[in-house]
């Protein structure tokens, strides 16, 4: 697997791994054991970049992460996120927000205990928080910088204003947020914006959290506790009117010999030289087959053909619930 850069110096495997459906949101949580496995095969297939936040679990996925990928410290990034108050036993996906420079430190400091690591490799806010001023948070990460606890700052689902604000007390590496076939938003402002500033972009669920798999159609039935259920697009109506996106993205893998999953993460791929997607899974058979997506080279022509099939297609339902959608572009 090829590396890339975000940011000006955090190299990075082309494909990451987000571990956040191991313990939390997509159903009930793998055996640690497996969910173990999953992670360590990911490193033998080359692997070197793991995604996760305190919230996840809460705390349980940092400590998973800690504990599987401690045979391989100095060979794998970790990024981790702050910016909820996350409790255990706290199985809400969204906790009050505090990014309060103080918070901001107590997160670090238990992130680095879960996670068995002497500092941080990239440190995200996971969702902007209004009453806190981002040059404040921006410089509560400097320090922690400077104190050699973290070593690169990075956001989630900011907007372009705020990206700007941040960047100038403090360079972001790295901006996470949904990207996707099917969400194609950031290409808008976000995209540009990271270009001129030099930022690196990471993608979840660069596979529409399943949903351009093939494997979900309108009648599948998810976990009582999978967040999927409270996901307007994920709406037995919306997947049915949806599955056009699948049937497009399934005649291009067909013609390519690949799988929908390895032509959506190579679509993403071919779009800039720093966007390195997360996708997630808890199968080793998915893990394989995600990570094989690093050999379908797309060709001009292959990129005007996937642009030319969606370019008719008008994506059905909201990609947030109402309130989780307050807390995007900020």
């Amino acid at each position: 697997m090829k590396k890339r850069t975000l940011g000006k110096s955090l190299e990075v495997s082309e494909l990451g791994f987000g571990c956040m459906g191991l313990s939390f949101s997509y159903g009930p949580p793998t055996e640690k054991q497996e969910a173990i496995r999953v992670i360590r095969a990911a490193v033998e297939q080359g692997v070197t970049f793991f995604d996760t936040a305190e919230v996840y679990g809460p705390l349980v996925n940092e400590e998973l992460v800690g504990e599987a990928l401690a045979p391989f410290r100095g060979q794998v990034v970790i990024a981790t996120k702050f910016g909820f108050k996350a409790n255990p036993g706290d199985t809400g996906r969204w906790s009050a927000l505090d990014s309060s420079p103080a918070h901001i430190r107590e997160v670090a400091e238990a992130s680095l205990r879960r996670l068995r690591v002497d500092a941080i490799d990239l440190f995200y806010q996971h969702r902007v928080d209004l009453e806190v001023p981002i040059e404040d948070v921006a410089g509560a990460v400097k320090q922690l910088i400077q104190e050699g606890k973290v070593k690169h700052f990075g956001m989630s689902e900011a907007g372009a204003k705020t990206i700007r604000r941040a960047h100038a007390v403090q360079p972001v590496a790295a901006l996470q947020s949904e990207y996707s076939l099917w969400w194609r938003e950031p290409e808008k402002e976000i995209l540009p914006t990271l270009e001129e500033l030099g930022i690196g972009f990471v993608p979840f669920s660069p596979l529409g959290k399943g949903f351009l798999t093939g494997a979900i159609n309108e009648t599948t039935a998810f976990a009582g506790n999978d967040f999927r259920n409270t996901v307007p697009r994920f709406s037995p109506e919306a997947r049915k009117a949806n599955q056009q996106v699948v049937d497009a993205l399934g005649v291009i893998a067909d013609q390519r010999k690949a799988t929908r999953a390895q032509i959506a993460l190579a679509w993403l791929l071919a779009q800039k030289p720093w966007i390195v997607p997360i996708p997630g899974t808890t199968k080793l058979s998915r893990l394989e087959e995600n990570n094989g997506a690093v050999n379908v080279e797309l060709t001009p022509e292959d990129l005007a053909q996937i642009d030319r099939a969606f370019s008719g297609i008008e994506v059905q339902g909201a990609r947030y619930s109402e309130t989780h959608q307050r807390l995007v572009g900020r």
